[in-house]
């Protein structure tokens, strides 16, 4: 449970999230992990690697957002999303959310 996130006093599955955004058509994986915003508060950002790499961008980033939203408690959706061509792993395939969070 060390990757839990605590967004606004609730604590958030960072799988969850993950899990939701994988259901969209375009998103190959996710990965997500706490990021403090200007108020220092915890909110959840989402690494994403794109089945079609070019399709990233501010439309389908909002579309992703609305996506989880609609899916599980809005609070949970993350409020940025990096297009990314990879995500970082373990040898076994495991994604290693520390080094996101560097």
């Amino acid at each position: 449970a060390d990757d839990m996130l605590k967004v606004g006093g609730i604590w958030v599955s960072p799988v969850e999230v993950e899990a939701t955004l994988i259901k969209h058509p375009a998103v190959l994986e996710a990965a997500v992990v706490g990021k403090e915003d200007t108020d220092r508060l915890v909110k959840p950002k989402a690494f994403v690697v794109l089945n079609e790499p070019a399709g990233g961008g501010p439309a389908l980033a909002e579309e992703l957002k609305g996506f989880v939203k609609d899916r599980i408690a809005p609070y949970k959706y993350p409020r940025w999303i990096d297009f990314v061509a990879e995500l970082p792993k373990t040898a076994t395939g495991k994604i290693q959310r520390y080094k996101l969070r560097a």
